[in-house]
């Protein structure tokens, strides 16, 4: 069992190329040593992640762009099985990268920028609810807020004491900005879309 998440840069034709150098450290950081991504299409990415980690990942790609405003990312996360695992993503096989197009492929008609797919419709029907609304916070975070919550992931054992001294901020500035983002919220949403996954798709 294998996550995929497939993205696009949205409105990238009408922005600076700033988002293209987050956009790949950020890849590089939530795949890990030995993990696989791609870009494609010049504003189309693929990456391959840990199951339980989704939420997390798409949350910390979505800050990683939102710092470069305007610039805003879709994603579709897709688990399942893998059938051909080849050495690029582009050109392995399986449920997970079906069900990472087709919810890829379902943001624009249902205007969101997130949404999960699996072979079980109640576990979609419910994480994607929570999704939506986890959206209200994260498609209004402006380039401050999605700084902290980028660096929040990036330290999650650190103190917002310390996140003020590695960004240079106060510790009020800090915490405003986190809570501006609903960042404590997002983490809640996280456990919740982990405790479902263990309970039904990896059980």
């Amino acid at each position: 069992m294998i996550c995929i998440i497939t993205g696009d840069i949205v409105g990238s034709r009408k922005i600076k190329d700033s988002w293209l150098l987050s956009l790949k450290a950020a890849l590089k950081v939530v795949a890990g040593q030995h993990g696989k991504w791609e870009i494609f299409r010049g504003d189309s990415f693929q990456v391959e992640v840990e199951p339980e980690n989704a939420i997390k990942v798409a949350a910390y790609l979505k800050a990683c762009i939102r710092v470069n405003k305007p610039a805003d990312v879709r994603m579709g996360i897709g688990i399942g099985s893998i059938k051909n695992k080849r050495k690029k993503l582009s050109e392995s096989s399986g449920d997970a990268f079906i069900h990472s197009g087709a919810a890829f492929d379902s943001l624009k008609q249902v205007k969101s920028n997130l949404a999960v797919k699996t072979d079980s419709a109640d576990f979609d029907e419910e994480i994607n609810v929570v999704i939506k609304l986890s959206l209200i916070a994260m498609d209004s975070w402006g380039v401050v807020a999605a700084e902290m919550v980028k660096l929040a992931f990036e330290n999650e054992n650190l103190l917002q004491s310390e996140l003020a001294a590695i960004s240079g901020r106060t510790q009020s500035s800090v915490s405003e900005a986190l809570k501006r983002a609903h960042y404590n919220e997002i983490i809640e949403m996280d456990k919740l879309y982990r405790k479902k996954l263990n309970q039904t798709i990896l059980k």
